[in-house]
């Protein structure tokens, strides 16, 4: 199972911008889709954006449409997550999330299509 952890959380005030990793330990990273969720007080975890294997095709929230890009660099076995526009209701845990072998279309937005998860890195975007 894919190993992940999440870094580049932080404090921002509206406005702002923040770039959020993802650090991939297996060796077999460009297998997975990969997306990103985020989880705010007294919400449900929710999908945020995705990425297919190679990169190509990406899908967001409507929320975070304009505002947010996803990318990953494979090579480094890395995803990210880059957050600009940022807003007081963009304030949640977000985690990343290894998902499925293969690319289908649609990317998944259910947490339960994806089956490796990162501990979370806290953003607050103060208003």
């Amino acid at each position: 199972q894919v190993q992940l952890v999440e870094s580049g959380g932080g404090l921002v005030q509206a406005g702002g911008s923040l770039r959020l990793s993802c650090a991939a330990s297996g060796r077999t990273f460009t297998n997975y889709v990969m997306g990103w969720f985020r989880q705010a007080p007294g919400k449900e975890r929710e999908f945020v954006a995705a990425v297919s294997r190679g990169g190509g095709r990406t899908d967001y929230a409507d929320s975070v449409k304009g505002r947010f890009t996803i990318s990953r660099d494979n090579a480094k076995n890395t995803v990210y997550l880059q957050m600009n526009s940022l807003k007081s209701e963009d304030t949640a845990v977000y985690y990343c999330a290894a998902g499925m072998p293969r690319d289908l279309w649609p990317l998944p937005h259910l947490p339960a299509e994806y089956a490796s998860w990162g501990q979370g890195t806290q953003v607050t975007v103060s208003s």
